[in-house]
């Protein structure tokens, strides 16, 4: 059976832009090339059978690559003019065969990461072995400036004195009261007693001969201040002293002498009295 075509132009347009061409007939079945078989299809490799239509009024036409290629070189080039004018650069003195970058035109900002550690986990830089061990070296504290005539053992313990005075939160009131009576009782020493051969075997400062009254306060074992060993660390001891001056009720209205006697009890009740003004400035001196 003979195959069936179609011989309709319309059929055989084609929509792709390429030209349509004109249908050689194909050979009759007796050979006979200039006679086209009827109902043959169209060779689509010849020249075009049919006129060329008339283009739509208002039909776009396609771009072509040469002009999206010139409108996207001219908007390349007002973004880098623009750029260039934020930034600084004179375009005019570069070539015109120089192209220009937006990239170019900015310089980088010391803030940002730098490529290869963008978006990473950033490790903090590791201390050098002399940054360690000054970080974990204890801070050594500084020994007091003497002042007033005091060497630099007297010092010392004025400043024990007003630490305590600092810890336990009392007044600068309590701090005079108690270094008052260390100026009394050993000029600010801590001494031992040959009476009491425990406490020569103690850190000491010097030694006394009074009943078994030891340390800066001259307390007494004897009288329940403490133990040996307790009453010859000044810490201790300027502790204890404070115990017994807040006990005192109304200490903080009594003369500072007066206050110091109520607390030591000694046999000489004035003798506080004479070391006020020095008193008041080691402890300035110290606060």
């Amino acid at each position: 059976m003979a195959p069936v075509y179609s011989n309709n132009p319309a059929t055989l347009e084609r929509r792709s832009g390429i030209p349509r061409h004109r249908a050689a007939g194909l050979q009759s079945p007796g050979g006979d090339e200039a006679q086209p078989w009827p109902g043959a299809r169209p060779n689509m490799y010849d020249t075009d059978w049919s006129p060329r239509r008339r283009r739509r009024k208002g039909r776009r036409r396609a771009r072509g690559p040469g002009r999206t290629v010139s409108v996207l070189m001219a908007m390349s080039a007002v973004t880098a003019a623009a750029v260039a004018g934020v930034a600084g650069v004179d375009l005019t003195r570069q070539s015109a065969t120089t192209p220009v970058t937006v990239d170019a035109a900015l310089p980088p900002r010391a803030s940002a990461p730098a490529p290869a550690t963008r978006g990473r986990v950033r490790v903090a830089p590791v201390p050098s072995a002399s940054a360690t061990a000054r970080s974990a070296a204890p801070k050594v504290a500084r020994p007091p400036r003497p002042v007033a005539g005091l060497d630099q053992t007297q010092m010392n313990n004025a400043a024990v004195i007003v630490q305590v005075a600092q810890k336990l939160g009392l007044p600068r009131r309590a701090m005079l009261v108690a270094v008052m009576t260390g100026m009394q009782e050993s000029s600010l020493r801590n001494l031992a007693n040959t009476t009491v051969p425990a406490s020569l075997d103690r850190p000491n400062e010097g030694d006394g001969a009074d009943f078994d009254s030891l340390g800066v306060f001259q307390q007494r074992p004897s009288q329940g201040w403490g133990t040996v060993t307790q009453l010859m660390n000044p810490r201790y001891a300027a502790n204890a002293f404070y115990e017994r001056l807040v006990e005192v009720a109304d200490w903080e209205s009594r003369s500072l002498g007066d206050a110091a006697q109520a607390v030591q009890r000694s046999a000489v009740p004035d003798a506080y009295a004479k070391h006020e003004d020095l008193a008041v400035t080691v402890v300035d001196a110290l606060l």
